[in-house]
């Protein structure tokens, strides 16, 4: 129930809505967040996005580097944002410092080898607190373009 209400916040709150894509367009996500059931049951709390080994890992968001340094083996980057949130990027190798301010966009981490995706991705987490959201809500949702229904009219002479 906490993860939808903070999702719900997420989408209603657009000042919270960040907009920096981690890596460069288009995303291809390798595997979608599956969020557990319950805290401790399996799931995939977070996205991976394909990428190759050396891609550079932006910051979605201005915010300070809360952790960059290994976990469990594999390079690990989290950002503390201002709107109590925190976002990290694994496997990496951080370009920052802890306790370092960032600004949206700028270069943060490279990615490394090591994921658990069949090929090299980026796994980008979201957590409000100890509770994990999809960190694709803190991206901007793209504008609906009304498309023509069929080819254009063909436009010849009045009466011909």
């Amino acid at each position: 129930m906490t993860s939808l209400l903070l999702s719900l916040l997420l989408a209603l709150a657009p000042s919270a809505v960040p907009g920096v894509r981690p890596l460069p367009a288009p995303l291809s996500v390798a595997r979608w967040w599956d969020p557990p059931p319950t805290p401790y049951a399996a799931g995939h709390r977070g996205v991976d996005l394909s990428a190759p080994v050396g891609a550079q890992i932006r910051a979605v968001a201005s915010g300070r580097v809360h952790h960059a340094g290994p976990v469990a083996g594999r390079g690990v980057l989290s950002l503390a944002l201002p709107n109590g949130l925190r976002t990290t990027y694994e496997p990496v190798r951080p370009l920052v410092a802890e306790g370092e301010q960032v600004r949206a966009g700028q270069v943060v981490a490279v990615l490394t080898e090591g994921s658990h995706c069949p090929a090299p991705c980026l796994h980008w987490g979201l957590l409000a607190g100890e509770t994990y959201l999809n960190p694709l809500a803190l991206l901007p949702r793209p504008t609906p373009r009304l498309l023509p229904d069929g080819p254009p009219a063909e436009s010849g002479p009045a009466g011909g």
